[in-house]
């Protein structure tokens, strides 16, 4: 196995898309925040009396941002975790840059379709199913790595 340095690529790809989808996670929260002051409606109402709304739990299309944004907390660190851990196996440059990719690109899609465009399924599952199956990937592979290590 080559050392890691900050230099390989597949570091510097992991860098960049885990850089994307925090940058990614932000938008969805102001995405969030746009809405609320389009539509009016506030989860508070020192928010509602300041921007002249009303105190709102079920606003449809907020709450659907909001779970597209959850399920972006849910999910996206886990990445990070897995992702790095990934890095310290020596795994093949093209494989690590291409799941980061995809991850990246999926992620970004069923932001778009969950939250922005909603479209109906399968597009939405498929887009959160193949990261899914991209983290367990990642974790199997750092858990096999370090058990014949042991």
């Amino acid at each position: 196995m080559a050392p890691l340095t900050l230099s390989s690529p597949e570091v510097q790809s992991f860098f960049v898309h885990s850089a994307i989808l925090a940058l990614k996670v932000l938008c969805v929260g102001v995405l969030t925040i746009i809405n609320r002051m389009i539509r009016k409606v506030f989860s508070n109402p020192e928010d509602a009396k300041l921007f002249r709304g009303n105190v709102k739990y079920d606003d449809l299309n907020v709450e659907r941002i909001r779970r597209a944004h959850l399920n972006d907390l849910e999910n996206i660190p886990v990445f990070w975790v897995l992702g790095a851990l990934y890095l310290t196996t020596g795994p093949i440059s093209t494989l690590a840059i291409m799941l980061f990719r995809v991850y990246t690109v999926c992620r970004i899609i069923h932001t778009i379709v969950y939250a922005v465009i909603p479209m109906p399924q399968p597009t939405r599952a498929i887009a959160f199913a193949i990261p899914v199956l991209i983290k367990w990937y990642l974790g199997i592979q750092v858990v096999l790595y370090y058990i014949t290590a042991v």
